[in-house]
């Protein structure tokens, strides 16, 4: 599973980083994470997470509980524009390169074919 979280501000930066913190170290407990991590760029106010799980029962699992749930309802009112993409691959193909995300989502944006696409208008 990839993502790509977009704030508005550069003001909403801090509070966005520091709530990711958080789920990152949620998500690296939960069961059926494979393994989890988070690019921030932050002068381009934009977030990337890459994980791997042992299926989605166990993404959805985790997205549902605490704190991530609560934290991504707030966190909402800062987006400016979030997308979310899943696929499957073989366990000995891991990690995932930053490259290979970014090439996804580009992918993924560009058709609009994403399985989860914010844009709040």
């Amino acid at each position: 599973m990839a993502s790509r979280l977009e704030v508005r501000s550069l003001r909403q930066v801090p509070g966005f980083f520091l709530a990711s913190l958080r789920l990152l170290r949620q998500a690296r407990r939960a069961p059926g994470a494979l393994g989890v991590s988070l690019k921030a760029e932050l002068f381009k106010r934009t977030f990337w997470t890459v994980s791997a799980w042992n299926d989605k029962a166990s993404i959805y699992a985790y997205s549902s509980a605490e704190p991530h749930k609560s934290t991504m309802r707030r966190q909402r009112a800062v987006m400016r524009e979030s997308t979310f993409i899943f696929w499957t691959m073989p366990a000995a193909q891991l990690p995932v390169a930053w490259d290979q995300v970014r090439e996804r989502i580009a992918y993924e944006r560009s058709t609009g074919h994403d399985e989860h696409r914010n844009e709040p208008g």
